[in-house]
């Protein structure tokens, strides 16, 4: 563990690449990792890793895959252990408008989520189109499911079953822009993702970013998460938010 500890405190690595699929390339992968320990009258670890992956199957078509995973411990107590994957299949991203197909797999330890899918379709309309500034909207729909490890929640209308199925509808904002020579780039994604059925049960989430190129595959990073989801198990809070300091490492 000390020499684990050791790597993440010496090359912290923190990637959130928003690979662009509208992207001539034909293939596109990043991998990272960020780490933080803290010793003494409380002792603290956070682990994090991500990958970003894009690929082109065939001339019109843009398979885009995201896979994270955060660990966290207090006093050598688990508070997070969670992984998500987000895979997209796109058709003529190089279009202002192209249609899109989701599929998006998670689990979360703190907030008791044995399992959540979400399966899906929607388009993308790009605002402002460019490699080195970009603007994107997209509006989707899924259906999902959840498995909780408990069925108390912090709204009473959903006690008693601990999976949740609805259909939801999504707004997602996204961005990249190069300022100063590119001696900045600043990246943004959101989104706003209510159920069609139930307008209490709704989840919104911010990633902000700022980097700072050292050389061309690296550079320095800080990067903003916030979440929020309306329905929890009973007792927990609804917002979370991290603030990282760390690497951008890219192959591209």
């Amino acid at each position: 563990m000390k020499q684990i500890l050791l790597f993440f405190l010496l090359f912290p690595i923190f990637v959130s690449a928003q690979i662009n699929e509208s992207d001539s390339l034909k293939v596109k992968a990043s991998l990272s990792f960020t780490g933080l320990w803290q010793s003494g009258n409380v002792e603290t670890l956070i682990l994090r890793g991500r990958t970003d992956f894009s690929v082109r199957p065939w001339k019109k078509w843009v398979f885009k895959n995201t896979n994270s995973y955060v660990y966290q411990a207090f006093d050598k107590d688990k508070a997070d252990s969670d992984f998500l994957s987000l895979n997209f299949l796109y058709f003529n991203p190089e279009k202002r408008f192209y249609p899109q197909i989701l599929g998006f797999i998670s689990t979360n330890f703190r907030r008791e989520i044995a399992q959540r899918y979400l399966v899906g379709a929607g388009a993308t309309y790009q605002i402002i189109q460019g490699d080195k500034n970009w603007l994107k909207a997209s509006l989707t729909f899924e259906y999902e499911d959840t498995d909780f490890r408990q069925s108390l929640f912090n709204k009473a209308q959903f006690n008693g079953d601990s999976s949740l199925n609805t259909m939801r509808s999504t707004i997602w904002i996204s961005g990249k822009y190069e300022l100063f020579k590119k001696k900045m780039i600043l990246k943004h994604q959101s989104y706003y993702q209510p159920s069609i059925e139930d307008s209490d049960n709704y989840r919104w989430q911010a990633d902000l970013s700022a980097e700072f190129p050292v050389w061309k595959h690296l550079s320095f990073k800080i990067n903003y998460l916030r979440t929020f989801e309306s329905v929890v198990i009973q007792g927990q809070e609804e917002e979370d938010e991290f603030l990282t300091f760390g690497f951008t490492l890219k192959s591209f």
